[in-house]
């Protein structure tokens, strides 16, 4: 881009946002210019924040005229790096993270509309102060923002209760390339008039527009939690303990299943404290939840109880108060930190279906071990939804480039599992540009075909993220 034109543009945008909106010194917004791993690093002509709906159509018009990529970005705690411009500088980086409103809270409907930048943590917050609940929960939720979550269709520990964001939104707000806005925030439970329009955004990855806001469900806020963490021998012992405390409590709302690695990685690096006297094969982290006061740690421990007799698992401990709640939680939200400190992984966010999970990590386990002689498998997820973080840190003392230069290759082993197993090689994190070509490779030819149909239809130019997705 000659200087004449990049200085015309940066004026109009300027113009439309206010010059204090628009950066172009790259020291500051060099955050957003990587993503939380470091896997991609790219350059932006300019980080611009709008402030409104309408200033986020003005600037997409004009970015569409001028054949300008737009990549939008929230947070910035993606992990495909979706969020994250390409290295040629061209690119704008558009800034949700203006868009702070929580725009409206619906008692009658259990419905609130959030814009685009409020973390998650404030959208819960916003439903905690109305006595309601947000289910939607990731380890991320102090970063994230609803427009990320929306756009990535987010999927986190409660999925097992209330699904998907995608479950979760009842409408969209959203910018389309040429600017033109679709007003779609409707709190209608039942709207049978013609296509799932708001669908479209849900996982798009910004790459068929901008969603700018979400109407999202609540739920009732519930009057009693039991958490509970489990020590056993077995994946398939995990599936029979689930069985048991879903037909003893019902409403369990996370079934995180924890591997040995995860668990010991995590406790040496002084991120958590050891949950159970003695360590085990395997562990659960599970919590259920009621709409009635009293009785259901009662109930949780009869359910573990029986359990324990029967031979499904070895130890447990029952959360009793909120602070050991916490520090369960602790120990499976600083997982992926504990990875860090230990050098290079190289990392598998797949799902199959729930029975399944057993045979994928018997499978793919050995697998990766005598590919990679002395890697550790750190496997650990949501096994109530079949979503499991198949991650392979390095051998103790390894070379960390040498690791991660079997990227692909690892992939190519742990992926084939998993497609035979008939399931997905990206079950939340989204497919951004680290899974671009598994998306090419596994996606079945006409949902492919069909996806590109509607890109070309809403973005003829190439404009809208560019570089992700297709």
């Amino acid at each position: 881009m000659d200087a004449t034109k990049r200085d015309a543009i940066l004026a109009a945008l300027q113009k439309i946002v206010g010059p204090s909106h628009v950066l172009t010194d790259p020291t500051l917004f060099a955050g957003a210019l990587i993503e939380p791993r470091g896997l991609y690093h790219g350059r932006a002509l300019a980080l611009v924040r709008p402030g409104a709906t309408k200033e986020v159509a003005a600037v997409a018009a004009l970015c569409n005229e001028a054949r300008i990529g737009v990549t939008p970005q929230g947070g910035n705690t993606g992990l495909v790096g979706g969020q994250t411009p390409d290295a040629s500088g061209e690119e704008i980086i558009l800034s949700t993270q203006r868009l702070r409103r929580v725009r409206e809270v619906d008692l009658d409907g259990d419905v609130m509309i959030c814009e685009a930048g409020v973390t998650l943590a404030e959208a819960q917050a916003a439903a905690l102060a109305a006595d309601r609940l947000f289910p939607l929960s990731l380890a991320s939720e102090g970063s994230c923002t609803i427009g990320g979550n929306v756009s990535t269709n987010a999927g986190g520990v409660t999925v097992i209760a209330y699904g998907n964001t995608r479950d979760l939104v009842t409408g969209v707000e959203a910018v389309l390339a040429d600017g033109r806005i679709v007003n779609g925030l409707s709190k209608l439970r039942k709207d049978n008039t013609g296509y799932d329009v708001k669908g479209l955004f849900v996982g798009a990855e910004g790459t068929l527009g901008i969603v700018t806001a979400a109407s999202l469900r609540l739920f009732p806020n519930p009057r009693a939690r039991a958490t509970a963490f489990v020590g056993l021998k077995s994946p398939e012992d995990a599936l029979k303990l689930l069985r048991m405390v879903r037909e003893r409590l019902g409403h369990v709302t996370s079934f995180e299943l924890i591997g040995r690695n995860a668990l010991d990685i995590t406790v040496k690096n002084g991120l958590a404290r050891k949950p159970l006297a003695s360590a085990h094969a395997w562990y659960v982290l599970l919590e259920a939840s009621s709409q009635t006061p009293g009785g259901l740690d009662d109930a949780l421990a009869g359910a573990l109880e029986a359990a324990l007799e029967g031979g499904v698992i070895d130890d447990a401990s029952i959360a009793s108060s909120l602070e050991q709640r916490a520090e369960f939680w602790r120990l499976r939200e600083s997982i992926p930190e504990a990875q860090v400190k230990e050098g290079a992984s190289i990392k598998h966010d797949v799902s199959v279906e729930v029975g399944l999970v057993p045979a994928l990590i018997s499978e793919a386990t050995p697998a990766v071990e005598a590919f990679v002689p002395g890697a550790r498998v750190v496997a650990f997820g949501h096994l109530g939804d079949g979503n499991i973080h198949f991650n392979v840190s390095q051998p103790v003392g390894a070379d960390r480039q040498a690791f991660l230069d079997r990227w692909d290759a690892m992939n190519e082993i742990v992926h084939g599992i998993v497609a035979r197993l008939g399931g997905s090689y990206s079950a939340e994190h989204g497919v951004g540009q680290l899974k671009r070509g598994l998306l090419a490779r596994w996606k079945d030819p006409a949902s492919l075909a069909v996806m590109r149909e509607i890109k070309a239809a809403l973005d003829p130019n190439g404009v809208m993220n560019p570089g992700k997705v297709l």
